[in-house]
């Protein structure tokens, strides 16, 4: 508590707190959400999961505001572009911003990585099933499928970041027409154009954090040109055009969805035609928007709530572990159904039943406990990481060199994550995991650690 209240009185007075608190809902938000709607059951005698959404058709509407990842890649876009800037006036490079911006996802993401691969690998020379053992990891490593995007887009932050200087709101535009272009893959044919949908849609909404940076902070303008044209305004922060913009996206979300061809629901939804986040749809896109009017809307409100020392210092305290939430929250759930199944007091109530009802709350505060738990053991990986400092000068062909290996880095890391995902949950894994995907991001994160470790010092 002293050291939050310390972090608190040091806080910039420039600062978007606002921003803190969003990244700290988004989260909160997402491993509620994930608790709440999953159900359990027994499947050939073993406990399985699924989500209740195909049952609860009342609840789609709800997920409007419930599908909470374009508020944290439009909180990402603004953080980026914070962090991007502010390392480039001190004399630092956008390789070593890369560097530096990878530890803080990294780290935290290697340490579930390999507790997950030593739990299995000890559970499978225990004699457990390898199908099995590959099934649990599978669940737990679920979040992997969102970092995939989002270490995507801060890979890309520097050439985005300028582009946005250059054509401003243009950019997303024209990443959302190509999203729509790859729907009519999905409604048309042939559905293989819809799977850029993974990363422009992402960056659709990363591009509008940018834009919402320099409409905050005016004094980055400084140096550039004054925009010109429509799209080159900057993102106007007033709650009139908050309320344009969830007005509209209300108005194309009900055209999209209720009148047109795309689910209602923006979470996924077993045996729906198609899904509006895998990858993001133009429904998708029109909530997002709808989001960041409301958003608008509560700006200065909420900025006035987070003068107050209590909230601001509680969402320091989220934001100091907000990564170790979403990465352990659902083997917060592995662990808590093994338990209860190993006891034979695992509840199975039907979907909807007034039993099912009333488990909600012990399963999420039983649930909450559990995750506490792994935060306090493993929160420390994230919450100790770092700060950069600006790097010297170097030679050119230095800088070619470490830009090139850093983005050989992340490219380990992104398809050690991707062959993860992709691989499917039946089939026996002695590790749980891919044997390709855990090497492939062991290169690419002991790279990068390679790369922070040996940076150049300050000039």
């Amino acid at each position: 508590m002293r050291r939050l209240r310390q972090l608190a009185q040091r806080t910039p007075p420039g600062r978007e707190r606002y921003i803190d608190l969003l990244r700290a809902l988004a989260i909160t938000m997402v491993v509620l959400g994930h608790w709440g709607v999953t159900v359990i059951g027994y499947d050939n005698g073993r406990p399985a999961g699924h989500s209740a959404l195909a049952d609860l058709r009342w609840a789609w509407p709800l997920t409007w505001v419930a599908q909470v990842m374009p508020v944290f890649f439009l909180v990402g876009g603004y953080a980026n572009a914070a962090s991007l800037t502010s390392r480039r006036r001190r004399g630092g490079s956008a390789t070593g911003w890369l560097v530096d911006r990878s530890a803080r996802l990294i780290r935290p993401t290697t340490v579930l990585l390999l507790v997950l691969a030593a739990g299995a690998g000890i559970a499978t020379l225990r004699g457990a099933d390898a199908a099995q053992v590959r099934e649990v990891i599978w669940f737990a490593t679920i979040p992997l499928w969102f970092l995939v995007a989002y270490v995507a887009v801060v890979a890309l932050t520097p050439p985005m970041y300028a582009l946005h200087r250059r054509f401003g709101l243009a950019v997303p535009v024209v990443l959302v027409a190509l999203v729509a272009l790859g729907d009519l893959g999905r409604l048309l044919g042939p559905a293989v154009l819809a799977d850029g949908n993974y990363l422009l849609g992402w960056l659709a909404v990363h591009q509008v954090g940018f834009a919402w940076y320099d409409a905050a902070r005016p004094d980055n303008r400084a140096g550039h040109a004054a925009p010109r044209g429509l799209f080159r305004r900057r993102l106007p922060l007033s709650g009139r055009a908050g309320a344009v913009l969830l007005g509209g996206g209300l108005v194309a979300l009900v055209l999209l969805t209720v009148a047109g061809p795309y689910p209602v629901a923006m979470l996924h939804v077993p045996g729906e035609r198609l899904d509006n986040a895998a990858p993001p749809s133009l429904a998708l896109m029109a909530a997002a928007a709808a989001q960041l009017g409301l958003i608008l809307l509560l700006r200065r409100p909420a900025g006035r709530w987070l003068r107050r020392s209590g909230p601001w210092q509680a969402v320091l305290a989220v934001n100091a572990v907000v990564l170790t939430l979403f990465l352990w929250h659902l083997t917060a759930a592995v662990l808590l159904v093994g338990l209860l199944d190993a006891l034979g007091v695992l509840p199975t109530p039907p979907v909807g039943s007034a039993a099912w009802w009333a488990w909600r709350v012990p399963w999420l505060l039983a649930l909450t406990a559990v995750l506490a738990v792994l935060v306090a053991v493993f929160g420390p990986v994230e919450a100790r990481t770092r700060r950069p400092a600006a790097t010297g000068p170097a030679g050119v062909g230095r800088r070619r060199l470490r830009a090139g290996l850093a983005l050989a880095g992340y490219a380990g890391v992104l398809v050690g994550l991707l062959l993860n995902s992709l691989t499917p949950k039946e089939g026996p894994e002695p590790l749980g995991l891919p044997a390709p995907a855990l090497v492939a991001y062991l290169a690419g994160a002991g790279l990068l650690r390679l790369l922070r470790s040996g940076r150049d010092r300050p000039g």
